[in-house]
């Protein structure tokens, strides 16, 4: 069973979503009681997210290239997950969650242009 491409970006907005939502709470479960951060802020969730993210981003993306031949939305995609990668890099509770969110946005935009480009 072969799933659209813009399927495929749908899913990955979906998750990026839940990204978002997920970062957002962590920061503000954290930030009004410390002790609720527990699972949700395990470094292993955002390396296991940024895994799953950056395996569909590359196969929804590449594959919108072959279908539409637009690189754009990949690029901005990839740029998207760049950000993301390198939030990992700084200490938790430091600007992670800022670059995490901004990472998120440019890689959902990458994918709605891949979604829109896919029409």
């Amino acid at each position: 069973m072969r799933v659209s491409t813009g399927r495929l970006d749908r899913i990955a907005m979906g998750l990026s979503g839940l990204c978002l939502v997920h970062c957002l709470a962590t920061a503000v479960l954290l930030a009004l009681v410390s002790a609720a951060g527990g699972i949700l802020g395990e470094p292993i969730f955002h390396e296991v997210g940024l895994g799953l993210a950056m395996i569909l981003g590359a196969i929804a993306l590449v594959r919108g290239i072959v279908e539409h031949g637009f690189a754009m939305p990949s690029a901005i995609g990839g740029l998207g997950l760049g950000v993301m990668a390198g939030a990992l890099t700084f200490p938790e509770g430091g600007g992670e969650a800022l670059y995490t969110v901004i990472g998120v946005g440019i890689l959902a935009l990458g994918h709605r242009l891949n979604a829109i480009a896919a029409e």
